[in-house]
């Protein structure tokens, strides 16, 4: 994975807007998952995960200029709106690439990260983000998602600073990075409604020998 600040200087959003770079690790410490899976091998993983964790639904998404046509324009202003979930958002990159941008705790500043076939990444409950296709213009992704998925997007606002979803994100990274409650923050982090743990994460794909 590769990541950076996003530079907040004039251009489209699918063009890189590079700043300095920044680690992976900072990335997952706002609580991003990410693995990289071979192609050959993403069914019979993608199908243990959903069995072990419970997410009977997928779809596979194609966005591309061609195939959405004269909707292109209005979906790309749509995904690039600073938003959140209520439910994890869950997507295995096939072919193409895109940026998701997602909000530093405690700076605020937008960190942008690309993602690329065998990318397996996890955007968590609760956190502020956005989304774009890149330059080349195309993605296929195939997206895990639950019998009853809350894939709403609730747009930033005062009002959703006391959702708590957005409440609980914000105490677990809080938590996670060491912060003390009230220090440009809303309090410590508990794993509490958090879903997935790196351990059950990875055990699958250990016994797959990846």
């Amino acid at each position: 994975m590769r990541a950076w600040y996003y530079d907040d200087l004039p251009g489209h959003q699918r063009l890189p807007h590079k700043g300095e770079s920044v680690s992976n690790q900072k990335v997952y410490d706002m609580g991003i998952k990410h693995w990289r899976i071979p192609l050959e091998k993403h069914e019979e993983i993608l199908n243990q995960i959903a069995i072990e964790r419970d997410y009977p639904n997928r779809d596979v998404m194609c966005l591309s200029k061609e195939g959405l046509g004269l909707i292109y324009e209005e979906k790309m202003v749509y995904f690039f709106q600073e938003h959140m979930h209520e439910d994890e958002e869950i997507r295995f990159v096939v072919d193409g690439s895109a940026y998701y941008d997602i909000r530093e705790t405690p700076t605020e500043r937008w960190i942008r990260f690309q993602i690329e076939p065998q990318d397996l990444v996890v955007i968590p409950v609760g956190i502020y983000h956005r989304f774009t296709l890149d330059e080349e213009g195309y993605i296929k992704s195939i997206r895990l998602f639950g019998s009853d998925p809350k894939w709403v997007y609730l747009y930033r606002s005062k009002e959703l600073e006391v959702n708590p979803y957005r409440m609980e994100y914000l105490r677990e990274t809080k938590e996670w990075l060491g912060l003390r409650e009230g220090e440009d923050g809303h309090g410590p982090r508990g794993w509490g409604l958090w879903i997935w743990s790196w351990v059950t994460w990875i055990t699958p794909w250990q016994k797959l020998s990846l």
